[in-house]
């Protein structure tokens, strides 16, 4: 359990938990440990060293390897990457002439040679027929006896691991950040808090825990440590009731429920009670989920208790349409059909989050300047009682509302995307800038006086992950929308998947496109080698695991734009098969070494999404000629089987369109509100001494030698920066 805890704390803080073990001298071992880590990428901090330094080997040796383990599986370094053409990239050869060699080997094969023949009097031939095509042809040795030497470089990624404090008091903040979050957290963070919230529920707990999400799997664990809930609306207690089945908190997918014990369903009847009991009208919350209620209802014995509780027998029968309950939503529906706009803002008011994610389309609907200026009063008088997230969820869709010729992308929470012409028409100017004002005033209120504020430049243009999943899983990963520079001659894509239970095959892709975003070519199994670069073969079956690359010359490239995309050919989806991971990595012209280099990776995310074409990334060709990173995190449904690049080419575009032509409300923009109130503010290149005092730093990467009392801002806890 303490290397899984340690492991979490990791993953997500980059700080290593105070190393514990007797006195000794672990120096040697401790600078081994580092040249270690320093081959995948890492190193240890001099603070951090410097402790391991003290202690006795052997203990700093079960550090090592617990620590190398997680950071190994980190970068995507836990698995053997192999590939297809033994000398990739070097010596990958024509498309056609591939293939002609793989019919011509199977005409050799007399176990293949009669059904090759039959194919080819048909004129069709079936790839996957073919005993050269698609299965690795060489061991994982022989392979690795094929490359030199990976040639050090000075733009190798190396990332610092950080002195924590002990191992309780890390997994205690931990746990404080993540239940507290004010954005949803993805299915990682979810994953993660079930084993922090079962530590920690009878200990320190947040002031909040404003995300229903969250709220359930803490409840959750609070329910068996026998602690009192936090609840206050009926869906709480349904999400708590799915999370004790192990079901979907978030309500989206469906989830079959168990008959609990007696002592829990009690528990969960009288909280339901007494919400009711406290406001009657959270009974027209039961609408939204009526089934769902009826089904619950059913393994709760709910009738049983009616005498005992019944207001939370008010509530199954409001699900069995046995009892009325208008809802909010359909009265505010009556005032807009009756044409009375402002009467639904006054109505909205008194629910600020359903008014503010009403603003676009009561300021539509408003019929004269009147009517646009009671709504925005209404939005001016509800903005303190709205969450932060909302406020900047509104401020970066008000922003994009001066175009009426936009594409609209819309993006669930799982990740799943589709694109389409945006045909409202565009807010009036004035509106637009006195909604802007509005929200971007009570947004500077809410956020603390940073005192001496540090900002590295190279995350001014970090997107805010204002939604749950606008980051996924991974080293290096940054939020849907974000921009970060790409330095580097080479930039490879890799793709690692194994296969659950049936034969699966995915094929890595790149499309380049123009400015218009027109097609100009691409890289797959279909088109081993073009102008930019080369693809390091098709592998059909992953029973073990399989791995494909992508290489460029980011020099040579034709286009605008570099858009990677994993398309599922057949078998099992991203969320089914045991493990699959997509990354890139960047290197300068003269270095070789292997397919594969740890160190040489800038990012590795999981893929793990709905559909069937995975969208993780774009790179973007600057103005000066220099590229940029665009996130995605985006998925296509695509085809059942069979999904190919060419098929479904002008799908990306037109998402990486809508994605690219929308301004994303960045780190910049939160730096701009609080800069005013800053003590001084300094852009910090890395090369100047850091300040003698505490500061708030805002950065990719947590820069050793800061003072210990400063207040750290990186990718990993981003979410900070939204205040609540």
């Amino acid at each position: 359990m303490i290397h899984r805890l340690e492991s979490l704390v990791l993953r997500h803080t980059l700080r290593l938990p105070v190393p514990s073990g007797p006195a000794g001298q672990g120096d040697v071992v401790a600078r081994q440990f580092d040249a270690v880590l320093m081959s995948m990428g890492f190193k240890l901090s001099a603070e951090l060293l410097a402790r391991l330094s003290g202690l006795e080997p052997k203990a700093v040796t079960v550090i090592a390897r617990r620590t190398l383990g997680t950071v190994r599986e980190m970068v995507g370094d836990h698995v053997r990457h192999n590939v297809y053409f033994v000398d990739f990239p070097a010596n990958v050869p024509d498309t056609y002439d591939f293939w002609t060699d793989c019919i011509a080997d199977a005409l050799a094969d007399e176990s293949s040679r009669e059904n090759t023949l039959a194919q080819l009097r048909t004129g069709l031939v079936d790839l996957l027929t073919l005993p050269a095509y698609g299965n690795y042809r060489h061991s994982y040795a022989e392979m690795l006896a094929a490359h030199d030497e990976l040639i050090a470089a000075a733009g190798d990624r190396m990332t610092v691991l950080h002195l924590g404090g002990p191992l309780d008091d890390e997994v205690t903040a931990l746990y404080l950040a993540l239940a507290g979050s004010t954005t949803p957290l993805g299915e990682e963070g979810l994953r993660d808090l079930v084993t922090l919230a079962g530590r920690c529920a009878t200990g320190p707990q947040p002031e909040e825990i404003p995300v229903r999400e969250n709220r359930a799997v803490v409840n959750r664990a609070r329910l068996k440590a026998g602690a009192d809930l936090v609840v206050d609306t009926v869906t709480d207690v349904l999400r708590l009731a799915c999370a004790l089945s192990d079901g979907d908190v978030t309500l989206v997918g469906p989830t079959r429920f168990r008959s609990p014990s007696r002592s829990v369903r009690r528990t969960l009847l009288a909280a339901l009670d007494s919400v009711v009991a406290a406001s009657p009208a959270k009974l027209a919350d039961v609408n939204a989920h009526r089934e769902r209620w009826k089904r619950l209802g059913e393994r709760l014995h709910a009738h049983e208790y009616a005498e005992r509780w019944p207001h939370a027998a008010e509530v199954f029968a409001v699900a069995r349409g046995e009892k009325e309950a208008p809802s909010f939503d359909s009265r505010v529906e009556e005032l807009l059909g009756a044409g009375d706009v402002g009467g639904a803002a006054r109505l909205l008011g008194s629910a600020p989050g359903k008014l503010f994610r009403a603003l676009d389309r009561l300021l539509r609907t408003a019929a004269t300047p009147d009517e646009r200026e009671a709504v925005v009063a209404a939005a001016e008088s509800a903005a303190p009682e709205v969450s932060g997230r909302v406020l900047l969820s509104v401020r970066e869709h008000v922003g994009n509302r001066e175009r009426a010729d936009a594409r609209r992308v819309f993006v669930n929470r799982h990740g799943g995307a589709w694109a389409e012409a945006d045909t409202r028409p565009a807010l009036p100017a004035s509106t637009r800038e006195r909604l802007l004002a509005v929200l971007d005033a009570e947004t500077r209120r809410r956020l603390p006086d940073p005192g001496q504020l540090l900002v590295d430049p190279a995350v001014l243009d970090v997107a805010l992950p204002l939604s749950g999943r606008a980051t996924t899983a991974g080293l290096g990963v940054l939020p849907r929308g974000s921009l970060s520079a790409v330095e580097g001659d080479l930039l490879r894509f890799f793709v690692h998947w194994k296969q659950k239970r049936r034969s699966t095959d995915y094929d890595l892709s790149a499309l380049l496109l123009n400015s218009r975003y027109e097609t100009v070519t691409w890289l797959s199994y279909t088109s081993l080698k073009e102008v930019e670069g080369e693809h390091s073969g098709d592998i059909t079956d992953a029973p073990e695991g399989a791995s494909e690359f992508i290489n460029l010359r980011l020099g040579v490239v034709r286009g605008d734009f570099i858009v990677p995309q994993v398309n599922i050919y057949s078998g099992e989806g991203f969320e089914e098969v045991e493990e699959s991971f997509f990354g890139f990595m960047l290197r300068d012209a003269e270095q070789v070494g292997r397919p594969f280099e740890p160190r040489t990776v800038r990012m590795k995310s999981e893929l793990r999404g709905p559909g069937r074409v995975a969208l993780p990334l774009a790179f973007v060709r600057a103005e000066d000629g220099s590229w940029r990173a665009k996130w995605l995190h985006l998925y296509l449904k695509g085809s059942p089987g069979f999904n190919r690049v060419e098929e479904n080419r002008v799908s990306a575009a037109l998402l990486l369109r809508g994605i690219v032509e929308r301004e994303q409300l960045t780190v910049r923009h939160v730096v701009g509100l609080v800069s005013d109130r800053a003590t001084d503010v300094t852009v910090w290149d890395g090369e100047a001494a850091l300040p003698a005092g505490p500061v708030t730093y805002i950065g990719l990467e947590r820069p050793e030698g800061l003072h210990p009392d400063s207040v750290v801002i990186t990718p990993e806890n981003l979410r900070d920066l939204i205040p609540a």
